[in-house]
């Protein structure tokens, strides 16, 4: 399978033909789960396209704990089949469907009760080990261990004597959850579907009762396309009730939960290993994330602007309370690089309480056409899109005979030969002229396909420069997601492809200019739309820190959504500067 590009012509070329044939399978959604369903259609050879109202992954897929894990919490709730399924999801990716990007990593559960909690934490985690495999080998990682204090306290000095009297240590893995999305989106196209992100659905084409595709609004050029399809699948997270809507149906409910992240660097935590720290409510991670910790989460009810979920400052108070109850040296506002915030999307319940909400997914359809899928968490996401699909297939005419989904052995974009390709590091650092560490970085984020990457450099070695927010990304990946990635905007480049607007102290706006200056060569961008991206981004990350200030989250909303948010500027996620089309 040859990879291709997510170019500007490639997008125009995707709409065209969305508007002119009438196609299988119509995805509605550019996140983990319809990048996976538009995946898993495409390899059952049916004939897909997937729209996306804003950029790849712009929604929860790129706001996650960056965790690909079982949910070891999901134990004590008794969710053996969550768990168990989940952990082979975990197998599968770490292994064979994107090593390149989901790595081990492993995790300190620090105990504080001398007599029962060994036992107790020690059958749990044992029983976690035995569900995802008997071995090392089929596991693709360690298993647990228990450690006394003092063997606790070396692996992880920065935890506070008083705070432990042992610990256990397990391993699960993570992942940078956008350019996993990103990276399953350019594998489906790359098996024929059709994608367009910026390509909002704005009404379902119906006959009769039943739904026979979209009108889709191109958000750059706004044009509107008729795309019909035999199926259409909603796989669209938070905003589930919504496009039901559309449909004038109502069969799956999903409530939103807040959860906020922090990023500090390596150095303010004295550690080898994550850790793990129970709440009053449920968990909070200390994630290894590169040169970074990642600090989180919070869970809270969210019933406000679902594309503009923000960090408020009781949040960031409430992270650093629970974190340095267990620190000896307490982390402060000063050691905080990054924020972020995103919304789970949870099966509605009764319970007020989002942290109890279900986990697990649920596909309905609502009307004749129209498959919904909900719910599940990102770790579970290609089951999730078998799912939404068997139930798609079984809405076709009885005579389309679909094979069965293959997407457990369907490599992504990068995979295949990434271990080979990750043992010559070395010849490839000396022919590009990198370093070796610089190459081992590019391989983690493009795995097999880094050549592409290098051959920008070779023609062009200016853009082996550091971007200058952040020594970890070149100019190279700039021009790369543009050309290669679909990245259409600043803020795309800057918190999706790359990361630097969490893991930066500037939060990437020191990148802006020269980031819209490499777009702009790409994709042909006069000197006042390259000024406005680059102003564009600036002003949202100065929005996002003053809503970081705000006691609460209407207060905080507010500044990011209000007539002064961004004075001058196109909407976030909106390029164009066109008011969105609702």
């Amino acid at each position: 399978m040859q990879p291709v590009k997510l170019s500007s012509d490639d997008r125009a070329r995707a709409l065209e033909r969305l508007g002119s044939e009438e196609i299988d399978v119509l995805v509605i959604g550019g996140g983990v789960v319809g990048a996976g369903a538009a995946l898993d259609a495409a390899t059952r050879g049916l004939n897909v396209g997937l729209v996306e109202a804003r950029d790849w992954a712009a929604g929860t897929s790129s706001r996650a704990s960056k965790l690909i894990h079982g949910g070891l919490r999901y134990l004590e709730m008794l969710d053996f089949g969550l768990v168990h399924e989940a952990l082979r999801e975990r197998g599968l990716m770490i292994q064979r469907l994107a090593p390149h990007l989901v790595r081990p990593v492993p995790f300190l559960y620090p105990l504080s009760h001398r007599v029962w909690e060994r036992p107790y934490v020690g059958a749990g985690v044992l029983l976690y080990d035995t569900m995802s495999g008997s071995s090392r080998v089929s596991r693709g990682m360690p298993g647990h261990r228990h450690l006394s204090k003092r063997r606790a306290l070396k692996v992880a000095p920065a935890l506070s004597p008083n705070s432990l009297v042992g610990a256990v240590q397990y391993w699960d893995a993570q992942v940078d959850d956008a350019r996993h999305t990103m990276s399953l989106i350019r594998t489906a196209a790359s098996y024929g579907a059709l994608v367009a992100n910026r390509a909002k659905v704005v009404r379902y084409l119906r006959e009769g009762e039943r739904v026979v595709g979209a009108v889709v609004a191109d958000q750059e050029t706004g044009e509107r396309i008729e795309v019909r399809a035999k199926q259409v699948i909603s796989a669209t997270g938070v905003w589930t009730d919504e496009t039901q809507a559309l449909a004038e149906a109502s069969s799956v409910h999903v409530r939103a939960s807040k959860g906020v992240h922090l990023l500090v660097p390596r150095e303010s935590i004295d550690s080898t290993s994550g850790l793990i720290l129970r709440t009053e409510k449920s968990v909070l991670f200390v994630i290894p994330w590169g040169r970074h910790w990642i600090v989180g989460t919070t869970d809270t009810d969210w019933d406000l602007d679902k594309e503009h979920p923000t960090a408020t400052a009781a949040d960031i108070d409430y992270l650093l309370d629970h974190v340095n109850r267990v620190l000896s040296t307490p982390l402060t506002r000063d050691d905080i690089e990054g924020v972020y915030a995103g919304l789970r999307p949870l099966l509605s319940g009764s319970d007020d309480q989002t942290s109890k909400l279900s986990r697990e997914h649920l596909v309905g359809t609502p009307v004749p056409g129209l498959v919904v899928i909900a719910g599940g968490k990102y770790t579970t996401y290609r089951v999730m899109a078998k799912d939404a699909v068997d139930e798609a297939v079984r809405g076709l005419d009885s005579d389309q005979v679909v094979p069965a989904s293959v997407t457990h052995d369907v490599p992504l974009v990068g995979a295949d030969g990434y271990r080979a390709m990750w043992n010559r590091r070395a010849p490839l650092a000396q022919r590009s002229g990198l370093p070796v560490a610089r190459i081992e970085q590019l391989l983690r984020r493009y795995g097999s396909i880094v050549g592409e990457l290098l051959d920008l450099i070779e023609a062009d070695p200016t853009l082996a420069e550091p971007l200058p927010s952040s020594n970890a990304y070149l100019k190279a990946e700039v021009v790369y997601a543009t050309s290669h990635e679909g990245a259409r905007s600043v803020e795309d480049v800057l918190a999706r492809r790359t990361r630097v607007s969490i893991e930066s102290k500037d939060r990437g706006t020191e990148s802006a200019e020269v980031t819209a200056a490499l777009m702009a060569e790409v994709l042909g961008w006069t000197d006042e739309r390259t000024a406005r991206e680059a102003d564009a981004y600036v002003r949202r990350i100065a929005a996002e820190r003053h809503a970081q200030e705000q006691p609460d989250d209407a207060t905080a909303v507010q500044g990011l959504t209000g007539p002064t948010a961004f004075p001058g500027a196109p909407a976030p996620g909106n390029p164009s500067g066109r008011q969105a089309i609702a």
